[in-house]
């Protein structure tokens, strides 16, 4: 049976039962690398773990919005958005989430004989920077395909699956110069020089889903003031700014409804919205029905 615990709101997590990851312990591929726990937790106020001794399983978490902070032994890390790291499997540790500016994670607790090779020089956050290659929406589907294909079954062939998925999502972050040049098409190099501010901020838009971003936040990343880049913006595209960030997101929020069983709260919680009410109102103006009436509709 698959355990998805609730608690934060959006909340998305499942539990490897001990009979499967007895199994994985015994499995050619799964002893090299599995998967104990994975999840996600947007805004994730109060959240608080301790573990005065060793977990025995390492632990990737990824922030993507927000601050928190961990401790391995006696030494305190601050983590902010856009930061990750592995805890070690034999220190004792605790992490949290910070009271002002709650943490929005993905997270995965892993094992087997390959997960040192993954960890090793991981435990001090690491940064991802947003660029024209960061790659990071393409890093985040694959740890959706990760979830989607545990949640659909243990069968041996999903968990096969997952497993050769995680190869891919921890070696995105580990070789992460390699990871962004093997996904550069030869046309986004040979005319890096001329890409337009446009299409900049529309990959920053894309890299960043989950977050709520203000005009200034994406007038700064292009290195303009904010009425410039609008004015540049909208004269391009067609659209002000956060108008086109927010279709972007309905887009994304409607190949979930499609794709997914993920409820409206968590469709709304992993697009940076805070209130599903708003969500499920911006949503209804800009695709002319409400989200349940869009999942229910017939397409094709």
């Amino acid at each position: 049976m698959i355990r998805i615990k609730e608690g934060f709101r959006g909340q998305r997590s499942i539990v490897i039962p001990k009979m499967i990851l007895d199994m994985l312990e015994r499995d050619p591929l799964g002893s090299a690398l599995h998967i104990t726990d994975i999840g996600y937790y947007p805004s994730a106020r109060h959240h608080f773990r301790e573990r005065n001794e060793a977990l025995g399983q390492f632990i990737l978490i990824y922030c993507v919005e927000g601050r928190g902070w961990y401790r391995i032994g006696d030494t305190r890390y601050d983590v902010s958005n856009g930061q990750f790291f592995i805890l070690p499997n034999d220190r004792p540790h605790a992490y949290g989430s910070d009271d002002e500016c709650p943490w929005t994670i993905y997270w995965i607790h892993f094992n087997g004989a390959l997960a040192p090779h993954y960890a090793a020089g991981m435990h001090t956050p690491h940064i991802i920077t947003p660029a024209r290659n960061s790659r990071i929406s393409d890093r985040i589907a694959i740890f959706e395909e990760i979830f989607f294909t545990l949640k659909a079954g243990f069968s041996i062939e999903n968990l096969h699956y997952a497993l050769s998925l995680l190869h891919h999502f921890l070696g995105s972050l580990r070789y992460i110069r390699q990871y962004r040049l093997a996904g550069a098409s030869s046309d986004e190099a040979s005319h890096s020089d001329s890409d337009s501010i446009c299409m900049s901020a529309i990959k920053f838009m894309k890299e960043n889903l989950e977050r709520h971003i203000t005009l200034a936040q994406l007038a700064d990343f292009t290195g303009y003031t904010p009425n410039h880049f609008s004015t540049i913006f909208k004269r391009t595209v067609g659209h002000a700014p956060i108008s086109f960030f927010n279709l972007i997101k309905m887009q994304s929020a409607c190949q979930m409804l499609d794709s997914t069983d993920m409820n409206i709260n968590q469709i709304s919680a992993k697009l940076g919205f805070d209130d599903s009410y708003y969500f499920t109102r911006l949503f209804t103006k800009i695709m002319g029905m409400p989200p349940t009436a869009y999942r229910l509709a017939e397409r094709g």
